[in-house]
Formats: C-alpha cells, structure tokens, sequence
C-alpha cells in the first residue's frame, strides 16, 4: 500500500462521497474511484459497499480505516515536526475567510506573505459557507466579529474600524446631519451582512445612540455600499480602510467624526496551538502586523 492510497480512502469514508472527496482532493472523481477500486483489488479485500445514493464501510474495511487514520496522523506529525525544526516557512497554506473582508484585506495578506516567503503556496477558499475545518483540512481561517463556540483555538488579530461617509453631492442636496438625531432625516446604504440588523450604534463620552435604518439600498458587499455612497445615494458605514483614499481625493466626506462606532474585532482560527507550523505561525504574524502598521483594518 502507498501512502497517496491511504489518504484518499480516508478522504473518501470521511466525505462519504467519491465526488466530495475528488472535490476537496482537487483531482478527478474517476481517479479516486479507480485508486479505491486498484487497493481493494491489491487486497483482496472489499473495502466500501456501494450504491447510488451512500458508501458504506465493511468490517474489513473500518478496520482498515481506523489504521490508516492513525498512519497518516503518524506521517503528519514527523513531517510537522521536522517542518517545525526547520523553522522556514513551507508547504501549502489552505485558509478561508468571508469574500467581504477577503477582498477589504485578506488579499493584500496572501500577496504580500507570497512575496516574503518563497517556499509558501497559498489555497484560499473565500466563502460564507460552514466549514469544518478539520475534516476539509484547512489549516487557518480567517473571521470577523462574535465567535461561535468550538474547539477551534482563536487568536485576535486586530479591529476593523468604522465611520460614516457621504459623498459631496449628497450632502450638497440633502445637508449634513450635525448630530445622530438627524441621521433619521437622511437615506442609507445599508450593508446587509453585519449582526446588528436593521440599526447603527454611534457612542459619545460614554452616551450611546441606537440609528434605526431605513435604508435606501440594503447589499451584503461592502464595496456596493462604497460605489452607491460615491453615486450619492445616501450616506453609508464603511471600514475606514475601504473609505480612506476616497476621503484623500475628496470623493466622500466623513460625517459625525466626533461620535465612535464601535470596532469589529478580527480573529484567526486553527485547529490546535501544539504543532503549529511555521507556514500558519507566520501567516498569523503577518496579518498583525499589517494591523499594527495601519493600526486597523
């Protein structure tokens, strides 16, 4: 038996599925089922039981399987360990995150870590899909605001700041509102994808403002929201990050700098801190960095 065997039968019980499995493999559901069907005939054995709609385990074959988990754990665990000896970043790096804040700043990340580590590939899955991470064989993801509970072990990266942006046109027509109680008179471009549905807290030396939205506009991409505020449809809350060289050249315009909404905080999530490789270690203080030097995203 081959190793590359041994990891796409344990691929194909744990999907339950030769297609998932070629999926996540990124090979051939053809090739999987050919190297499944070569190893039960190199055995002699029969390891799955087939049918249109499931896969199935026989005896001989969950028995195979729990060793080979264990072989390949074994396997992983010298090559993360000599990796981990090395010191030099290697290997390919699989990391998720939410298409939004891929595209604010996740990218620029994988660029610039590219750039300073040779011997690093990257496989980004940018998605709001539910991921196990450890069964897809993710090594890092990437997530923006209140954490659901997991065995996950999560490292905070840094605060996506937030302001409000209008562009000149719209506030030529409309005025700009001098206080949260005015905001009520204005049209909003709504970002759709955040947890407070429907409102916009603004705080001020310990008073706080609850905005109820009636939005003009209502999308789940924070760049949309960007490109209707500069066709001066409304005003809208944007990352500064996204809003700022739009603020230089004078296409939007902050409004109510004097009241703070609350940051978003940015964590990193990966499965366990006892082999953490020095491709995800890395990666990981590469991203706190880019934080520190624009002191938030």
């Amino acid at each position: 038996m081959e190793t590359n065997e041994l990891r796409i039968f344990v691929k194909v019980v744990q999907c339950g599925s030769f297609t998932r499995a070629a999926e996540l493999l990124n090979t051939q559901k053809t090739y999987v089922s050919r190297v499944i069907t070569q190893l039960e005939k190199k055995l002699q054995v029969r390891l799955l039981e087939r049918s249109t709609r499931s896969l199935s385990l026989t005896e001989i074959g969950r028995e195979l399987f729990e060793r080979a988990v264990g072989i390949l754990g074994a396997i992983d665990e010298t090559q993360r360990m000599v990796q981990k000896a090395l010191g030099e970043p290697q290997g390919v790096l699989k990391l998720t995150c939410s298409v939004d804040f891929g595209l604010i700043a996740v990218g620029e990340w994988i660029v610039s870590y590219l750039h300073r580590y040779k011997q690093v590939s990257v496989d980004a899955d940018y998605s709001g899909r539910t991921i196990d991470m450890v069964h897809e064989g993710f090594d890092l993801a990437i997530r923006v605001g209140n954490l659901k509970d997991s065995n996950l072990v999560a490292r905070k990266l840094g605060d996506i700041h937030y302001g409000l942006y209008a562009s000149p046109e719209y506030l030529a027509g409309h005025g700009a509102p001098r206080g949260p109680d005015e905001l009520e008179q204005h049209a909003f471009i709504y970002f759709s994808g955040g947890a407070n549905r429907g409102e916009w807290a603004l705080e001020q030396s310990g008073q706080q403002k609850i905005i109820k939205i009636q939005q003009r506009l209502s999308v789940n991409n924070s760049f949309a929201v960007r490109d209707a505020a500069l066709k001066g449809l409304g005003i809208a809350k944007l990352p500064t990050r996204i809003a700022r060289p739009f603020v230089a050249s004078g296409e939007l315009l902050p409004i109510l700098n004097d009241w703070h909404i609350q940051p978003i905080a940015v964590f990193a999530l990966f499965p366990s801190t006892r082999y953490l490789t020095p491709k995800v270690r890395a990666f990981i203080d590469h991203a706190l960095a880019h934080f520190a030097d624009e002191s938030g995203a």
